[in-house]
């Protein structure tokens, strides 16, 4: 299986901006016609699984496993990798495109199409997004995701992270966010069927209807420091924000990025590729 270094990702933080205008219209109707009832979800989420220590040091291992320097209590490492034994451990999943290398793992139907052409990231052109837009289609997703999510439970993880989630911004209007709203919530039931908690990667302005619709317990995001979006995300998750800044896009020291109000309790300087310890350009970094 190949590497996920490159599975970290930001989305530009002009597309947030411009989303959020148009979701905030959205937003009720969207919620309305296609989640259950927000109490019921959320509380349901959070009293079953065990979550991420609040406020506890993070560390990002994507790019590969090694052990945490300094007083980390919680790691996320891909779903190829086994989990920390000694740390509360979060196991990475690309729940709504397809890892690069892996298309072959998906049935032709599954695949975004448009004009008889595969849909892929524009930034990542080598991800095929997944077709979302139907019950049955979700359901042929959900076939291929559901065990991996279990595999994770299997493996001894505490929780999964479910990356773009925002992916129906990039269909050029083929797919709606209710749409992965609705798969989203399949894979939450399915983490939690299985004891694990769930965890929502970025997608800030669409925080609120994540966790009310799909029972999301915390947050797994980038940049929300150097982006200032921290709040949003903390606003519906609290304390329970895992971030992750880069080292070529600090805004101002991390030090003072540390010491900001605003900043999440959990949050970790990692370099951009996230190279394991040892290796020439490893960076990794905690508040004190």
């Amino acid at each position: 299986m190949s590497s996920r270094s490159d599975r970290r990702r930001r989305r530009h933080h002009h597309l947030a901006l411009a989303l959020t205008t148009a979701l905030a219209l959205a937003g009720c109707a969207d919620a309305a016609r296609s989640t259950p009832s927000p109490t019921d979800r959320s509380s349901e989420s959070t009293s079953a699984v065990a979550l991420p220590p609040a406020g506890g040091r993070v560390d990002y291992q994507l790019g590969g496993a090694y052990p945490p320097a300094g007083p980390v209590q919680t790691v996320v490492r891909d779903r190829a990798a086994s989990p920390d034994p000694d740390r509360y451990s979060v196991c990475y999943v690309n729940a709504f495109q397809t890892q690069p290398g892996d298309r072959e793992l998906w049935p032709d139907d599954t695949l975004l199409r448009r004009d008889g052409r595969v849909v892929t990231d524009p930034d990542w052109p080598d991800e095929a997004l997944l077709d979302t837009s139907t019950d049955a289609r979700r359901e042929r997703i959900a076939a291929v995701l559901v065990p991996w999510v279990e595999g994770c439970a299997d493996d001894g993880y505490d929780a999964v992270e479910l990356d773009n989630l925002d992916s129906y911004t990039r269909s050029g209007g083929a797919l709606e966010r209710q749409d992965n709203v609705a798969l989203a919530r399949r894979l939450v039931d399915a983490a939690h069927a299985k004891g694990l908690a769930a965890g929502q990667k970025n997608a800030a302005e669409d925080s609120e209807v994540l966790r009310e619709g799909a029972g999301f317990d915390f947050a797994v995001v980038e940049e929300c420091a150097a982006y200032r979006e921290c709040p949003t995300y903390e606003q519906v998750y609290g304390d329970r924000v895992l971030d992750i800044e880069y080292t070529d896009n600090l805004p101002r020291t991390f030090a003072a990025m540390c010491a900001d109000e605003a900043s999440p309790r959990s949050m970790v300087l990692r370099d951009r590729d996230l190279e394991p310890a040892g290796s020439p350009g490893h960076v990794a970094r905690v508040c004190p």
